[in-house]
């Protein structure tokens, strides 16, 4: 079984302003308004954070399987990053799995030894209902069984947890392509559909 509970919603998520920052290189320099904001959180390696991308990072989502998960656990500065250092707490987009669960030739989940990198500092996992609700939100558009970006999960996880009396997000660095498995336009028609509700607010990417 899992050695830590399903998580309640993040507090950061309440602030009276968040940045969600993504990572995509068409960014441009949005540092000041990233950095204005009451909340930021930034995904994974962080490109571009210290110079365009901004210098704060309240929370830092980090994925918690696969290849870039063990990467970071063997990586003996992970912790040393300043985008690691610097953050207030950690948000895992994955359950963590129980040993059953694990793959057959080799390890897929990282949550364990991935918190042990990190030190005292609060980590929390998405939980297993909110992927539930990403694969109901992005089935209709896909052709089969939507495997969400962790730039989606966190951000549903914000749009649930936040109040919509709150201002929107404002997101930056979303360019809604990268590995090819993600279902990017059903994710691009989610985002455009709450935002056009007053949840979010896009901030389009440098030409």
């Amino acid at each position: 079984m899992p050695s830590r509970p399903e998580p309640t919603s993040c507090p950061d998520f309440a602030a009276p302003s968040l940045a969600l920052v993504g990572n995509a290189p068409e960014l441009g320099d949005q540092s000041r308004g990233i950095d204005a904001a009451a909340c930021v959180v930034r995904f994974n390696n962080a490109p571009g954070f210290g110079g365009p991308a901004g210098s704060r990072v309240s929370v830092l989502a980090l994925v918690n399987r696969g290849g870039q998960a063990r990467a970071w656990v063997e990586e003996d500065g992970f912790a040393a990053r300043p985008v690691v250092r610097q953050a207030g707490r950690y948000l895992l987009p994955f359950p963590e799995l129980a040993s059953h669960e694990e793959g057959a030739h080799e390890r897929v989940c990282w949550t364990a030894p991935l918190r042990a990198r990190l030190g005292d500092r609060p980590v929390q996992s998405l939980p297993a209902r909110l992927h539930e609700t990403a694969h109901r939100l992005l089935s209709p558009r896909t052709a089969g069984p939507p495997n969400p970006s962790t730039g989606f999960l966190v951000a549903l996880a914000i749009v649930d947890g936040r109040s919509p009396l709150l201002p929107p997000i404002d997101v930056y660095g979303f360019g809604f392509a990268g590995w090819p498995g993600h279902p990017w336009d059903a994710e691009r028609h989610w985002f455009a559909a709450a935002e056009a509700a007053g949840r979010l607010r896009l901030h389009p990417l440098s030409p």
